[in-house]
């Protein structure tokens, strides 16, 4: 087999950051990445298709944000939410109210905090439908959110999940600095006002698929996933540039080999608005996936210059088992995070009832110091280290597309079958959506 290399990598993602840029989903950025890996997966090998979704894409030309502390309005960065809407360039002015997210939603009465004000929400993810619910219910004239795992300087960018915005509603609400709020709250802040021209507009992202058939098309399908969408403002070149030419190169190196069973592999779109495009594809192949499917391998954000190798996602035992050792062939080593984990698009293939990892990598406790900024260039990224996991990948997937018989078996662990069903309801809707 041919290995993959740093400078392949680089070449790839050199003109995916530089030349096609942000690639926001539903707009023109994202589409030209769909294009071009079209272009890769055929001049590859592969056979090639396209699934295009809705979406709502995040088209925004100006956001401002004000707020009033020491007796004056004071310029603060920010970035709408995906899925909320702007203002029509109109200024929305309200007085502000800190909450304290995490804790916060054990009150029993929101709406004498929340109604007829601007409310500055501690932490970005309100990960219960029941709660978002509530507080939208209590009608509050705008958000503002920091996101409390990363307290740092700069304002990152987010989407408030598709599924929550289309059963209980939206108002503005735009993404803040953590430490920007830290001092609104320190210097007493009493108002806050924001204008945006722009919002949520209908579009269309796809799913780009790349077909390496078997010679036993009952022997099932091995599925290799990564996003192309980005943040906004953000060329993403680890999030998830790093898994787009990965991608690429996958097809390329796997392409010629003999296989037994097919391999699939998917570059989706929408994942940065909660994994559209893998649900997407989960849902309209749901039959074929129960048949066919014998797991997903999910690959987001591992470049990180500094940092360690985590894998997370439901798997049985022994596939856990099965990859310590490709990796370890590569000098590549990896902590294991068991339990469910709904934010990446290896959930979809968990909630269609296939084992579903994701392969991430981390700089500190909460993740990558950049995540969701514009400064996620390639200056953060190390390409041996991309090479060598990808390398570990191949190995793995090309000796089980040709295995008479796999070493695990399709289940899921018993223990985490409930939590998937209730995170793939309440997050995405379940299978209805």
């Amino acid at each position: 087999m041919e290995t993959i290399t740093p400078a392949r990598l680089e070449r790839h993602l050199t003109h995916l950051v530089k030349t096609i840029g942000v690639r926001l989903a539903g707009t023109a950025g994202e589409a030209a990445a769909a294009k071009w890996l079209r272009e890769e997966f055929t001049n590859a090998g592969a056979v090639v298709t396209e699934e295009a979704f809705p979406v709502q894409a995040r088209v925004v030309q100006e956001q401002h944000l004000q707020v009033f502390y020491d007796g004056a309005w004071h310029d603060a960065d920010c970035s709408l939410f995906a899925n909320t809407p702007g203002t029509n360039g109109e200024w929305l002015e309200a007085p502000l109210v800190f909450f304290e997210g995490l804790t916060g939603y054990q009150r029993p009465d929101l709406a004498s905090l929340f109604r007829g004000n601007i409310v500055m929400h501690f932490g970005c993810h309100i990960e219960s439908r029941e709660n978002y619910g509530r507080l939208i219910a209590a009608q509050p004239v705008g958000l503002l959110m920091a996101d409390v795992r990363y307290p740092g300087t700069a304002a990152l960018a987010d989407s408030i999940f598709p599924t929550y915005a289309a059963k209980c509603g939206v108002v503005p609400a735009l993404n803040v600095a953590f430490l920007e709020a830290w001092k609104w709250k320190e210097r007493g802040a009493t108002r806050a006002r924001f204008r945006v021209v722009g919002g949520p507009q209908p579009a269309q992202s796809s799913n780009v698929i790349a077909e390496l058939p078997g010679s036993d098309a009952s022997a099932g399908v091995l599925f290799i996933g990564g996003h192309h969408d980005t943040q906004a403002d953000s060329v993403g070149a680890d999030d998830n540039g790093s898994a787009t030419v990965g991608l690429i190169e996958l097809v390329r190196v796997l392409a010629p080999l003999p296989r037994k069973r097919t391999i699939r592999l998917i570059s989706f779109g929408a994942e940065e608005q909660l994994s559209v495009g893998s649900s997407v594809y989960v849902r309209q192949h749901r039959a074929e996936l129960q048949r066919e499917g014998v797991f997903m391998f999910n690959l987001d954000s591992f470049g990180s210059l500094l940092g360690w190798n985590v894998i997370c996602g439901s798997a049985p035992t022994e596939l856990d088992e099965l990859l310590a050792p490709y990796f370890a062939r590569h000098e590549q080593y990896f902590r294991r995070e068991f339990g469910v984990m709904p934010y990446a698009d290896h959930f979809p293939f968990n909630a269609a009832g296939l084992p579903g990892l994701t392969l991430m990598r981390q700089n500190c406790a909460s993740g990558r110091f950049f995540h969701h900024r514009p400064d996620d260039d390639l200056s953060r990224v190390d390409f041996p280290l991309m090479a060598a996991s990808l390398n570990a990948v191949a190995e793995l997937v090309a000796d089980l597309a040709t295995m008479e018989q796999l070493p695990f078996k399709r289940d899921l662990p018993s223990a985490e079958l409930p939590a998937v069903a209730h995170c793939w309801d309440d997050l995405f809707g379940g299978w209805t959506q």
